[in-house]
C-alpha cells in the first residue's frame, strides 16, 4: 500500500490501492481507510464526510449485492489518486449486476445518494464485475464552478 503522505496534486498519479474481503465487517475499517486516505488532502469536513459516505455505498453494494450466494473469495477493491484539482476513487466488485426486482422497498438509494454527493458518478457493469468511477474536483478549485452531471452507465 502506498503512503498517503506522498501526494502531488499537480501531476495525474495513483497512489494507492487495496482489496477487502466483500463482508459486512469489512466496511467500518475499509471508511476509516477511505478517511486516512483522504487527511493529506485537507478537506473540509463535509467534503471528506460525503466522498467517505459515497465509497461506502458503493462498497456496500459490492457486500450485499455482488456475490450470491457469497464465499471466502469475495472482495472489493479500491484505487484512489490525485487528479490537477480532483480527488478519483474507483470501486470494484468481481461478481455479477442485479438488476432491481421491481418490488418497492426501503433500500435501493445507494446510486442516488452517490450522485447527489459527488460531481462525477460512472458506473459500468459486464460478466467481470461492476466498476463504480468517482471523481470529485477538490474544494476551491476553479474546476468546483463546473457541474459535471453525475451519470450511469450500463
Amino acid at each position: 500500500m502506498g503512503d498517503p503522505a506522498v501526494i502531488d496534486q499537480c501531476s495525474s498519479r495513483e497512489f494507492v490501492h487495496r482489496t477487502w474481503p466483500a463482508r459486512p465487517g469489512e466496511l467500518a475499517p475499509l471508511r476509516a481507510e477511505v478517511r486516512r486516505w483522504l487527511a493529506p488532502l485537507g478537506l473540509p469536513g463535509q467534503a471528506e464526510d460525503d466522498l467517505v459516505l459515497a465509497v461506502s455505498e458503493a462498497a456496500s453494494n459490492c457486500v450485499e449485492h455482488a456475490y450470491r450466494p457469497p464465499t471466502a473469495d469475495d472482495i472489493v477493491e479500491l484505487t484512489f489518486w490525485t487528479e490537477p484539482h480532483a480527488v478519483c476513487i474507483h470501486i470494484i466488485d468481481h461478481g455479477r449486476w442485479r438488476t432491481a426486482c421491481g418490488q418497492p422497498t426501503r433500500r435501493g438509494r445507494g446510486i442516488v445518494i452517490m450522485q447527489q454527493l459527488i460531481a462525477f458518478v460512472l458506473i459500468r457493469h459486464d460478466a467481470g464485475g461492476t466498476r463504480v468511477f468517482l471523481r470529485q474536483p477538490l474544494p476551491g478549485d476553479a474546476l468546483n464552478a463546473l457541474h459535471l452531471t453525475p451519470i450511469e452507465s450500463s
